[in-house]
């Protein structure tokens, strides 16, 4: 029986998804162009299960480059209200549309010439009456089966409001680039802020050595600087090469005198390299691609500035 019912709540809410799609009308572009030439924020409110589907709604409003908050309609008339202007533009959430604390907030809103955009299932409510734009977020059936606790009705809402920032996202240009400003601690955003000069080891925290330097010394280098290589400069200090323990390996077997051997005679010429000013998610595919953990990085002039380690990328949380 319980799985029975739970596949009778998704087919109901899929279905009231679908219907949804069906009133996606000349109302819905109006609630758009108004949010658009918003000059302040979007305040969305609501009361109960849908006040909390109001809340996501400003977060994803905002976080997509529509200012965005949320007020409680109860709080609203004790206090609130003096968050909201008439350069806003107000989303109030009734499925009803006739909840006391909606018709106590109406004439006050109005009073304040704030535009107002409904969210309610039922389109000739007090809240439709007194809106400049309707979304009819309306359902044949909850999923509840005592028919009280919305489901189906706040799943339409927060679909209702997924439509509405998406929407904004492409009449405003919001790029991948405005999201990870917006989202710096998350991996979305570090894959998009974090360039190879901010993850690069720099100074004496990598081992760059003449390329007249015997092996062994590298060798005793690279381990105090707990590098998996070397970078190799020329006499005037020009980037060369780079010495790996790779190198290493495949050099033992062909010579057993390989430690008292200069290193610019081992080491790998023209290996792959990265500008300091690229992205360090671009880093992260040349060191995937090549199958490399070690990546010198160079200024523009082409003039060694550092070493990205593929454990760096590690740390910063792009792997």
């Amino acid at each position: 029986m319980s799985l029975k019912k739970a596949k009778e709540v998704i087919n109901i809410e899929a279905q009231a998804i679908k219907d949804l799609s069906k009133r996606i009308d000349g109302e819905f572009l109006k609630a758009v162009n108004l949010i658009v030439k918003c000059k302040g924020r979007v305040i969305v409110s609501g009361m109960g299960k849908t006040g909390i589907i109001g809340r996501k709604i400003a977060a994803t409003l905002s976080s997509t480059g529509t200012p965005s908050i949320w007020m409680h309609s109860a709080e609203a008339v004790h206090g609130d209200l003096g968050q909201v202007t008439k350069n806003d533009a107000l989303i109030i959430i009734s499925h009803s549309g006739e909840t006391e604390e909606t018709k106590r907030l109406l004439p006050l809103v109005k009073k304040i010439g704030v535009k107002i955009i409904a969210m309610t299932g039922q389109p000739k409510s007090a809240l439709a009456k007194h809106s400049d734009v309707v979304l009819n977020v309306a359902v044949k059936k909850e999923g509840c089966p005592l028919g009280l606790a919305p489901m189906a009705s706040t799943t339409a809402t927060l679909v209702m409001g997924d439509a509405l920032a998406a929407c904004l996202i492409q009449r405003k240009g919001f790029r991948k680039e405005d999201f990870a400003f917006y989202h710096p601690g998350g991996s979305l955003g570090r894959k998009l802020l974090l360039k190879v000069e901010d993850l690069m080891r720099k100074g004496n925290y990598y081992p760059k050595v003449k390329e007249s330097v015997l092996v062994k010394n590298v060798l005793l280098a690279i381990t105090r600087a707990r590098c998996g290589s070397a970078c190799v400069v020329d006499g005037r200090g020009k980037f060369i090469g780079i010495f790996t323990d790779g190198d290493l390996r495949r050099h033992l077997k062909s010579d057993q005198h390989i430690l008292a051997r200069k290193v610019g005679e081992v080491m790998t010429k023209n290996p792959s390299t990265i500008s300091k000013d690229k992205l360090a998610v671009e880093a992260l595919h040349v060191l995937q691609e090549k199958r490399i953990d070690e990546l010198p990085v160079l200024d523009k002039n082409g003039k060694l500035s550092g070493l990205l380690d593929i454990q760096d990328l590690l740390k910063a949380g792009l792997l």
